[in-house]
């Protein structure tokens, strides 16, 4: 049988549901350039008004998944691991979470991207260690997770390409904004790199992309069903984007605030409970554990004994940075030239945080790109943030900011100020709104 494209774009436009072989056909006329980028806009356009079942999701994201090149695991002795966050203000939970589950005995080749609009990206604070290689080569890439049991590095132009391109497509047309797109969009990516489990960690509030409990839910849930049904045992977390959840958000402020967090020199609270509700939970699903207390307390053995520290050493050696980064990553970070207080115009508790705000803050500095070839400063950003219901007066600032000069540091420090409500009843929302995991765990 002939599939033509325009035959598949005006069955969707009409509403009617798709055959994994229509889009398996279509995405891969696509990716190999016999349907064309304005047909794929009618495709996503399509999609975006009448969506997809949960059988279309799943085709859609395997059809992605197989565009480009899938990575095997199988001379691994052990179950292969990763995790994956929707996005958020001072989210470094992956710095932390690969090194505890490679310390646990599970193979985690972490592939990250970079900042997106308000949020920050995993590899842009690796940039801030000199030397190290977010694109090495495949070879050493497979022997850094072979070794050392993790490895975080970019994506390749090998995974799933017909996402980027389509991704591409769909931030000029305006569809980006769509469940079942959204869920092939990030689940191809991970599942080309030959996962046994993912767990997700899907943001909710003022500085996630979805902001309301009922979105990340629908998304949550898109998530682990289409992954699980594409043969990956996944689960999600729905955790809390009211506030930053680390005390830093900046890049080079934010490895150090990780290095300090593995080091036990200083953990924020909430970072550590969503870090090892995480790791508990991809132990659970890689099937090293049955119990998520057991799993919680084993990563909390490895955190305490200094071996996830130990792990993310030799991580960073391995991939080019210093070989003694952890003991003396203040040679390493480039301070930026002004550091100094933030002070609220007057004193009261923090009732409510504008976390978007507070991210667009770390952009106006330079630390994030207002334009996708925009340079990141790594230096810049944003330590020693308050949290919602602490106290805030004269000798009790805000925040800390790290700018590069007068001028961003004034534009940043008006934005952060601007993003704490201080005035409001203390708005409480719990840290952990939801776990959705496979049936049976």
């Amino acid at each position: 049988m002939v599939f033509l494209p325009q035959e598949v774009i005006a069955r969707k436009r009409d509403g009617e549901i798709l055959s994994p072989e229509e889009i398996r056909h279509f995405i891969r006329g696509f990716a190999h350039g016999t349907v064309s980028h304005p047909q794929a806009a009618a495709f996503a356009m399509a999609v975006y008004f009448q969506d997809m079942n949960i059988e279309e999701r799943v085709a859609l994201t395997e059809a992605m998944r197989d565009s480009g090149k899938v990575l095997d695991w199988s001379d691994l002795d052990g179950p292969v691991v990763d995790k994956h966050s929707t996005g958020g203000v001072g989210d470094n939970v992956s710095l932390m979470l690969a090194p505890i589950l490679a310390a646990a005995g599970v193979y985690v080749p972490m592939i990250s991207g970079r900042g997106l609009g308000h949020t920050g990206g995993t590899l842009d604070k690796f940039d801030s260690i000199p030397g190290y290689m977010t694109n090495p080569d495949n070879a050493v890439f497979r022997k850094t997770v072979r070794d050392i049991g993790c490895a975080i590095i970019g994506q390749t132009d090998e995974l799933a390409p017909a996402d980027r391109t389509l991704y591409a497509i769909r931030d000029v047309t305006a569809t980006v904004e769509n469940i079942s797109l959204i869920t092939a969009s990030i689940l191809s990516k991970k599942l080309a790199a030959g996962l046994d489990a993912l767990i997700l960690d899907v943001k909710t509030g003022s500085g996630a992309f979805m902001k309301t409990p009922r979105q990340s839910r629908e998304l949550a849930e898109s998530l682990v069903t289409v992954a699980n049904g594409a043969g990956v045992k996944t689960g999600a977390l729905i955790t809390d984007m009211n506030e930053p959840l680390a005390s830093a958000a900046g890049n080079a402020l934010e490895m150090r605030n990780a290095v300090d967090f593995l080091a036990g020199v200083n953990q924020d609270e909430r970072l550590r409970e969503v870090t090892l509700d995480l790791c508990a939970a991809a132990l659970v699903l890689a099937g090293k554990h049955t119990s998520l207390d057991a799993a919680r307390s084993q990563c909390e053995g490895l955190l305490d004994n200094g071996a996830a520290a130990e792990k993310f050493g030799q991580m960073v050696k391995a991939l080019g940075g210093p070989a003694d980064f952890i003991e003396k990553m203040d040679a390493y970070l480039t301070p930026a030239p002004i550091i100094r207080d933030v002070v609220a115009r007057k004193a009261g508790t923090v009732s409510a945080i504008n976390t978007r705000g507070v991210g667009m803050a770390v952009v106006a500095l330079g630390g994030g790109r207002r334009m996708p070839t925009d340079k990141v400063d790594h230096a810049v950003g944003f330590d020693q943030l308050m949290g919602i219901g602490e106290q805030v007066g004269p000798d009790t600032p805000l925040a800390r900011i790290h700018a590069r000069d007068e001028t961003s540091a004034a534009e940043a420090a008006r934005r952060l100020t601007e993003a704490y409500d201080l005035q409001g009843e203390v708005q409480s929302t719990p840290l952990i709104a939801d776990r959705i995991m496979p049936e049976g765990q």
